[in-house]
């Protein structure tokens, strides 16, 4: 159950890092970046549901985790730099740890298992 709540949730933010990019003009190698690493956290979780082994699964769930602060160190970039709003930036912050928290969660969990 879990695993599809933190699919879901990737999948939600990625829809919403997507939003968020086309409102940023004129700043492509910024925008790219956010949408690839902010899309690839959910890529990388669905992944790990057909991984070939634990230590797959484990290493799948480890990329989504270090994309995942990879795209908060992006959107604090275009907040401090003024591209995108406040409101919006503790918004998608609040997603994007809200999902790591479970990313690192689920990967103890499965260290634990191992």
């Amino acid at each position: 159950m879990a695993e599809n709540k933190l699919a879901d949730l990737s999948t939600e933010f990625a829809i919403k890092i997507l939003k968020l990019t086309d409102g940023i003009k004129g700043h492509y190698s910024l925008s790219n970046q956010l949408e690839r690493s902010g899309t690839s956290i959910g890529a990388n979780i669905r992944e790990a549901k057909y991984a070939h082994s634990r230590p797959d699964f484990i290493a799948k769930l480890q990329i989504a985790l270090k994309e995942c602060y990879e795209t908060e160190y992006w959107i604090e970039i275009a907040q401090k730099s003024g591209l995108i709003a406040d409101d919006m930036t503790r918004n998608i912050l609040h997603d994007c740890g809200s999902i790591r928290r479970m990313l690192i969660s689920s990967l103890n969990t499965a260290k634990e298992n191992e």
